[in-house]
């Protein structure tokens, strides 16, 4: 899909799911803004991309660098036409019981109030420009409780609500609103689950998981109107069909 021209918004871009997200929206031609917590990796993938991406320091939880982000990728670019909500955290795991209070809050801070602040600071622009895309990576953690994981589930099931009252407020102004379950993928956060050892999902092999420009690629496919039909739900990652539309089957 050709994003000539367009502006995407990328959370948590400094590896993984968002890193691949803004190699692959960059080389179907899109403007990139990167946000995360490290500074020097957005650093180094900017000077990989190019003069398509900013790099610019943020932390999702906290509203005021959310809305600075967002006004410094209007300025850079001179719109915003895609925010793709990938900031997210699972550590650290553990049994309710032993959960730390301000721990499992931060997590609920980061992975749903996070992205309530990205969604609330670009609704301006995107209602002005006449619409645009919310695609926000959820999980199979929203629908089965898994051991040690109640505040990634917790925050997970919330976001996919949060996504669908987006659609039910938002649709009439053109915002498009999908969620995307990309199922386990190789990235940081599988090693951080596998050195827990808690659950099930901390026994997979590491060739269980898909790697990271699989959802990547689906993102830039949920951009065009094959994916409009997802519109208030969400896409699955582990679905055949999905798969062959975008073109990874």
């Amino acid at each position: 899909m050709d994003m000539t021209g367009k502006t995407v918004m990328i959370t948590g871009a400094s590896r993984g799911i968002g890193a691949e997200s803004a190699r692959v929206f960059a080389a179907a031609g899109a403007n990139v803004a990167l946000l995360a917590r490290s500074q020097d990796a957005l650093a180094d993938l900017v000077g990989e991309i190019g003069e398509k991406a900013i790099a610019i320091p943020c932390n999702v939880a906290r509203y005021g660098e959310v809305s600075s982000a967002v006004a410094t990728t209007q300025s850079a670019f001179g719109g915003l036409d895609v925010l793709v909500n990938n900031a997210g955290v699972i550590e650290p795991i553990s049994h309710l019981a032993e959960a730390d209070p301000d721990d499992w809050g931060q997590v609920i801070d980061i992975n749903l109030k996070g992205v309530f602040n990205c969604i609330h600071a670009v609704l301006p622009i995107m209602r002005e420009t006449g619409g645009g895309s919310v695609l926000t990576i959820s999980s199979g953690a929203a629908h089965n409780a898994i051991e040690g994981w109640s505040h990634y589930c917790a925050s997970k099931a919330a976001v996919n609500m949060l996504n669908r009252c987006l659609d039910t407020e938002e649709a009439q102004h053109g915002i498009r609103a999908i969620g995307l379950s990309p199922g386990t993928v190789a990235t940081q956060m599988q090693r951080e689950i596998k050195a827990s050892g808690i659950n099930p999902v901390s026994r997979l092999d590491w060739s269980d998981h898909i790697p990271p420009d699989w959802p990547a690629k689906c993102l830039l496919w949920m951009c065009g109107p094959d994916a409009d039909r997802f519109k208030g739900g969400e896409i699955s990652l582990r679905d055949d069909e999905i798969r062959g539309a975008v073109g990874l089957a």
